[in-house]
């Protein structure tokens, strides 16, 4: 069953929401060439434990039991990773793009948004990219309403993404969020109108549309955490979390 929240657990979340939100602003304000990914983390964490809340990456588990728990709070993927790649000594120069991944514990509640950005000047192919995969995510939420279905939203994702030239990520998903990091439902970036699950108040899930350049396909990086394009072709990744209202949803993480 997808759990529904009450409104004093929407409450909190949504005060979480916006301490993450503040908290990635000042994130994307660093991202210059010369700066190294760990750098970035690190002013992560240092800000999230400033706020008073608490990483929701650094300690979680991998999808892979032989590996280690995720190091890190933030992910910081470039170029052709896709998402989750672990901050590092690697610096951002100039013409990369850098998707910004974080989610931080509140009161209980976990937020999780990402970005994609641009490295100063960037390739016009890059900059249609992340403008287009930007535009996808708006094109879901505006599918969020009760009665609309999650199918719906995946629909709006992939034609959008798709008539801009671009590949759908098809291997990786949006998720349902609250006091776990990742709950029902999973939310593809694909499908069929009128497909899948109802949408009804009171659920906050994550819509994240990840596209490339390439065909989309991806493989694991073997640090048994990330994931990048197989062409190794440029990817871009955004992601909100959202609850629905009686008559449409509100952008928690705006």
């Amino acid at each position: 069953m997808i759990p529904i929240k009450t409104e004093k657990e929407t409450l909190i979340m949504a005060q979480g929401a916006k301490i993450l939100a503040k908290i990635m602003e000042e994130l994307k304000k660093e991202v210059k060439p010369g700066i190294a990914t760990k750098e970035l983390d690190r002013l992560a964490e240092s800000l999230i434990l400033k706020s008073g809340a608490k990483p929701s990456f650094k300690g979680y588990k991998s999808h892979d039991d032989s590996f280690p728990p995720f190091p890190s709070c933030l992910c910081a993927s470039i170029n052709e990773q896709i998402v989750h790649a672990v901050p590092s000594e690697r610096i951002l120069k100039e013409g990369d793009i850098v998707s910004l991944d974080l989610g931080i514990l509140h009161k209980g509640f976990h937020a999780d948004m990402a970005v994609t950005l641009a490295v100063r000047r960037v390739k016009p192919e890059a900059q249609r990219l992340i403008k287009a995969t930007k535009e996808a995510l708006e094109k879901g939420i505006e599918k969020v309403r009760p009665g609309n279905t999650f199918g719906d939203v995946s629909n709006a994702i992939q034609e959008y993404i798709e008539s801009e030239g671009f590949s759908v990520v098809q291997d990786l998903c949006g998720h349902g969020i609250g006091r776990e990091l990742h709950e029902d439902p999973q939310i593809l970036n694909y499908g069929e109108k009128k497909s899948g699950p109802e949408i009804v108040k009171g659920m906050v899930f994550c819509l994240e549309p990840m596209a490339a350049i390439g065909d989309g396909r991806i493989k694991e990086t073997g640090d048994g955490y990330s994931f990048q394009t197989i062409d190794d072709s440029l990817s871009c990744h955004f992601e909100h979390t959202i609850v629905v209202t009686e008559d449409g949803c509100d952008v928690l993480t705006r």
